[in-house]
């Protein structure tokens, strides 16, 4: 059997490259799907990655068709999609009184919107192959919601139902579909925010820390993993104790 093919969305993002990496250390070959057109981004991309079986590939995952293409694109130079982890996601943060249709069309159409468009044309080849693993990255915040947030709550909750729905579906073939639920990491949004903003979330996570990224694409890994086969329709929460659920 020839190396497992991982699909990443957001794979150039700060959690989406660690995912990547991560996965082609344990011998996944890997395609990164980002937006294309930042020159810089990719060029940095590609540099992390360099020496690993990771590639790169164009793709708005709003956009149906364009994901559709994508998928038939890797079928034919690279086999077909073994594991997806949709990592794609944006904010658009605003009260509900202020934001406008154009803010909440934003973070539906990427954050729950993209797992529709790629699992629909990846799932068929997962089934009739008898192998599939499906990563949707969530955030605790679709768990908790959060001030500022409900499109970006609303879309990371809804990642779950789809996450939970999608596994019955597919259970009998040889596919898992779970969700992985970060906390507050160490990326670049994070980073930027104001030092006493930042301290104060760190003061309420019961590790005294933030995440690292590594946690997170450890735990895609473990999920994607062969061995994983029976643990489907679950969502694991990677935040360092910010909130914690039977």
């Amino acid at each position: 059997m020839g190396k497992r093919v991982a699909v990443v969305t957001g794979g150039i993002g700060g959690l989406g490259t660690e995912i990547c990496i991560t996965l082609a250390k344990v011998g996944r070959r890997v395609v990164a799907a980002d937006l294309g057109g930042r020159e810089d981004r990719v060029a940095a991309f590609q540099a992390a990655v360099d020496g690993l079986d990771v590639h790169f590939e164009a793709v708005d995952v709003s956009d149906f068709d364009a994901c559709g293409a994508l998928v038939q694109g890797i079928d034919t130079d690279h086999g077909g999609v073994d594991i997806l982890v949709n990592a794609a996601g944006i904010t658009r943060d605003t009260t509900l009184r202020k934001m406008d249709r154009v803010q909440w069309d934003a973070v539906m159409n990427v954050n729950l919107d993209s797992l529709f468009n790629m699992c629909r044309h990846a799932v068929d080849g997962m089934t009739a192959r008898g192998f599939g693993r499906v990563v949707n990255i969530s955030s605790v915040n679709g768990q908790t919601g959060q001030f500022g947030q409900t499109n970006y709550s609303a879309a990371k909750a809804g990642m779950h139902g789809f996450t939970m729905a999608l596994a019955r579906e597919v259970a009998r073939k040889g596919v898992t579909v779970n969700s992985v639920s970060p906390g507050y990491c160490e990326t670049a949004l994070v980073m930027a925010m104001p030092d006493e903003i930042r301290a104060g979330i760190v003061d309420k996570v019961p590790v005294g820390r933030l995440g690292r990224p590594s946690e997170i694409a450890r735990t895609v890994e473990f999920l994607t993993a062969d061995e994983a086969g029976f643990i489907t329709g679950a969502n694991i929460p990677v935040n360092g104790g910010l909130f914690m659920s039977f």
